[in-house]
């Protein structure tokens, strides 16, 4: 069982990335709603919210931990592995390594929460494979309490969306990661303010490939019949706006469960 946790309802993007690419394996989701966001928590708060959600997908079964949060994955992936021994997947390595293999002119740019901005995970990691490489960060706190909200298409988000791409227009830019997995429900926006040229890196699929590549799958094809892995949604708070970005996310509707007591 894959058992996948963030800090709210965004992380069903590698939910729906691991249902196309693993539609036979059993998933298990924490949304820690209850104390999104993560990305404005100290790193050593993040960590103790990672380890707890952890314990959560272990103890309901899961074997293979996916951290779907570019903040824990940014700071807490040691602590998980030191403390479970269970082999545990990011998104931020899939996400850097698809933009070297995109980038012709090395000038990235990265989106995150502050947390995972300020840590300079994605620049470090680029940069040891790529040292020549150039990097820029934006910190983008208001864009997750905007997508928990569901205002994906509200002309607020659409300003604010531009606002913080300015910068990273204004140093040409030509590849730029999401560096948060609730980023991509706003993907269309950030396209079009950031400009067709630019390509936009999500780490969802890179991710799930990983996975399947891991797990020694042979590849899925396209007229394969669906496969019955069995999934359960859990969240530390249940609101009726979290079920209806669930269901915008993985286009169908599957009941959230909400944990009975503190994580």
């Amino acid at each position: 069982m894959i058992g996948v946790f963030d800090s709210g309802i965004g992380g069903l993007t590698v939910v729906r990335a691991l249902l196309e690419q693993l539609p036979a394996c059993d998933i298990v989701y924490l949304g820690d709603t209850a104390r999104t966001p993560y990305g404005s928590k100290s790193p050593e708060t993040v960590t103790r919210y990672a380890l707890e959600d952890t314990r959560f997908l272990v103890d309901q079964g899961a074997e293979i931990i996916v951290a779907a949060c570019n903040t824990a994955s940014s700071v807490a992936v040691k602590s998980i592995q030191a403390t479970y021994r269970l082999p545990v997947f990011e998104v931020i390595r899939p996400a850097v390594r698809r933009s070297l293999e995109t980038s012709s002119g090395l000038r990235i740019g990265v989106i995150g929460t502050r947390t995972t901005v300020e840590s300079g995970v994605y620049e470090k990691r680029i940069r040891e494979h790529r040292p020549e490489a150039r990097v820029y960060s934006c910190a983008c706190p208001l864009l997750v309490p905007l997508i928990e909200e569901g205002w994906l298409t509200r002309p607020e988000t659409r300003r604010i969306v531009k606002k913080y791409l300015i910068p990273l227009k204004v140093r040409q830019i030509d590849t730029l990661i999401l560096g948060c997995t609730h980023y991509p429900l706003l993907s269309k926006t950030i396209q079009a303010k950031i400009g067709r040229r630019v390509t936009v890196i999500d780490s969802a699929a890179a991710v799930a490939a990983d996975l399947h590549t891991f797990l020694g799958l042979p590849p899925r094809l396209a007229d394969d019949p669906p496969s019955g892995g069995s999934l359960r949604l859990f969240v530390s708070d249940r609101t009726d706006q979290f079920e209806k970005t669930a269901r915008m996310i993985l286009g169908r509707k599957i009941p959230l469960e909400k944990i009975d007591g503190p994580l």
